[in-house]
């Protein structure tokens, strides 16, 4: 027989003693390998068509009363093949399924009810013991396959009449999966091959029911083998027993995070239902008052409600919020933006402000995913004794500075004017105040510098024409507060401070 193309190439630079040559013939051999797996899976995947075809038409036949001996051979070798076919697959795939915490007593059950349909499993006795209450992080249609392959495994293990058992327990805090039958056991000598693809001692079974066990049960970070027979405590002792180990499972499942939607219109409150409700839990209001009413209850993580609400608007149910629980977060919506509510969205600390109609509805879900998965601003703590008193002034413009240091000279704190963007480490400040016009870094590096330098306190913008795109990037950024510089009233520029820094005018 012809040697392959690749593999001819590879042994031509091995002798010759060409290690790039050899690199090279070797990719290529990898690549041909992967293809002609993917291609086989493929094919196979395209017969699953004409299998359900025939299955179909001889299920019909027999309701309508056709010779039922031959039909029901007919039958099970279509469901043979169909296993076949889905045992291949899985072993070809190279993408791994999706997983969720699941309790692992339904995927076993459902394998035992498709395993007693079966009419050759009416000749087994099957016992099922599986507490509901044992649960991992994985995939129920993954672990229905590898339990029924297990059942399957064991029932064409035994020519005649035969008993299997499944137990599933616990061995210390790691879930275990027990299947064991009283057939004729595993010759000893393949005993250390039978996870191997086409290696059985069974006449009926096709060799790759157990290869596709390992394969689901590394997916799921599991080990499979066999037990001795003394794990199944019953009396005679098993044959066969074959014991799936999952991780443990110490940590209790993680709580889904609580979304709070608010909006009288229903569709969109249907709307961010069905965009989140696979992320988190999503509750949901038609007006501040029935949003009050819930956050009362108990808190959320998040909320998203719309400004213009009957009854109490959305900025008045931020600042109940914030009263009810201090570390409440909450995006605005409107379709009517104005800069007035901007600001006092800004003072209120809310998180983003979202117009209507959105742009990206997927922008707008990234943004809720990255908000609940990041933790609430945890106020700053200052020691008994120690007032925090320095400001941090990013401004590059002497007279503009002065102005500044003058106003918050009024509220008693100090001003550390810094003009360039080389900043200096010291004690975390009571606050910074930056200028969007800061030349050292303009607009968006202007905030990020503020927020790098306040180390979570409290930031102003100050700019020089205020606009609703400034204001917004502020919010976005995290800032207390979005001004115009006040050049002229240093007193009025003092007041907004005081309010931005929480602290009283004298």
């Amino acid at each position: 027989m012809e040697t392959p193309a690749p593999l001819s190439q590879l042994l031509q630079a091995l002798e010759a003693g060409d290690l790039p040559a050899a690199r090279a013939a070797a990719a290529a051999m990898q690549r041909a390998g992967a293809h002609s797996t993917q291609l086989a899976a493929e094919v196979l995947h395209e017969l699953r068509q004409p299998l359900l075809g025939v299955k179909a038409y001889a299920q019909l036949l027999a309701e309508d009363g056709g010779p039922t001996g031959p039909l029901r051979l007919l039958l099970a070798q279509v469901e043979r093949m169909e296993q076949i076919v889905s045992d291949y697959i899985r072993l070809a795939s190279e993408r791994p399924a999706p997983q969720q915490r699941l309790s692992l007593a339904a995927p076993i059950w459902a394998a035992a009810k498709l395993f007693s349909v079966n009419p050759d499993s009416a000749r087994i006795s099957l016992e099922v013991e599986a507490p509901e209450d044992i649960t991992i992080q994985g995939n129920a249609r993954l672990i229905e396959q590898l339990t029924l392959n297990l059942l399957n495994n064991a029932r064409d293990a035994m020519a005649g009449r035969g008993r299997v058992k499944v137990v599933l327990s616990r061995e210390g805090s790691s879930p275990v999966l027990y299947v064991a039958d009283w057939g004729p056991g595993i010759p000893e000598e393949l005993r250390e091959r039978i996870f191997e693809p086409y290696v059985t001692a069974n006449k009926r079974g096709t060799g790759l029911g157990l290869a596709v066990c390992k394969r689901i049960a590394q997916e799921h970070r599991a080990t499979i083998g066999l037990a001795a027979p003394g794990a199944i405590r019953d009396v005679p002792p098993p044959a066969t027993v074959f014991r799936v180990l999952f991780p443990a499972t110490d940590a209790p499942p993680q709580q889904r995070k609580r979304l709070l939607v608010v909006d009288d219109e229903t569709i969109i409150r249907m709307v961010f239902r069905d965009l989140m409700s696979k992320d988190c839990e999503v509750i949901e209001a038609a007006s501040g008052e029935e949003a009050l009413d819930l956050l009362r209850q108990a808190p959320v993580d998040l909320i998203v409600t719309d400004k213009n609400l009957p009854g109490l608007s959305g900025l008045e149910l931020a600042q109940q919020a914030r009263r009810l629980y201090s570390n409440s977060r909450v995006i605005l919506m409107t379709g009517y933006p104005s800069l007035v509510t901007t600001q006092q969205a800004l003072e209120l600390g809310v998180v983003d402000y979202l117009l209507k109609p959105f742009d990206d509805i997927r922008q707008v879900r990234g943004l809720l995913r990255t908000t609940l998965s990041s933790e609430p601003p945890v106020p700053p703590v200052v020691a008994p004794g120690a007032e925090m008193r320095r400001v941090d002034v990013l401004e590059d413009n002497p007279a503009t500075a002065r102005l500044i240091s003058e106003a918050l000279g009024i509220l008693g704190l100090e001003a550390r004017v810094l003009p360039s963007s080389e900043l200096m480490a010291m004690e975390k400040p009571v606050g910074v105040v930056v200028s969007w016009d800061f030349a050292p870094a303009y607009g968006r590096k202007a905030l990020e510098l503020a927020k790098a330098l306040a180390q979570g306190a409290p930031f102003v913008v100050l700019a020089e024409h205020l606009t609703m795109e400034t204001a917004l990037e502020s919010l976005r950024a995290g800032a207390s507060a979005c001004l115009p510089k006040l050049l002229s009233d240093t007193t009025a520029l003092s007041r907004e401070l005081s309010r931005a820094f929480k602290r009283e005018v004298p």
